[in-house]
């Protein structure tokens, strides 16, 4: 992941909404949520969750498969991995082996 990438990500997290819908797919696992699910677990309007959505799909946090009239949103975790792989890459003063045990930790194949 390159720093522009990272930032988008960045930015796309730093809202409140969007980093509670982050998390939630994150916890929803393989089975990810539909979007009027989502909206409704986080009590916001489905526009405006919309709008939120496609900004973390943009950022290539999360991704979505239709299914029908529906659209089923999941966690990207190799979005999510890339992203921490770019902020561990130059950990321990370059020398990634002293860190290379919270790397592994952190790239889990979930």
């Amino acid at each position: 992941m390159d720093k522009n990438h990272a930032l988008g990500a960045f930015a796309a997290l730093s809202q409140s909404t969007r980093l509670e819908v982050f998390r939630l797919l994150i916890k929803a696992g393989d089975a990810g949520m539909l979007a009027g699910d989502i909206s409704d677990t986080l009590d916001v309007r489905q526009n405006t969750m919309s709008a939120n959505l496609s900004i973390l799909a943009r950022s290539g946090l999360i991704r979505n498969e239709r299914e029908g009239r529906s659209i089923r949103y999941f966690a990207d975790m190799d979005g999510m991995r890339g992203l921490l792989a770019f902020l561990m890459e130059d950990c321990c003063g370059g020398n990634p082996d002293l860190c290379q045990p919270v790397i592994n930790e952190l790239a889990c194949a979930c």
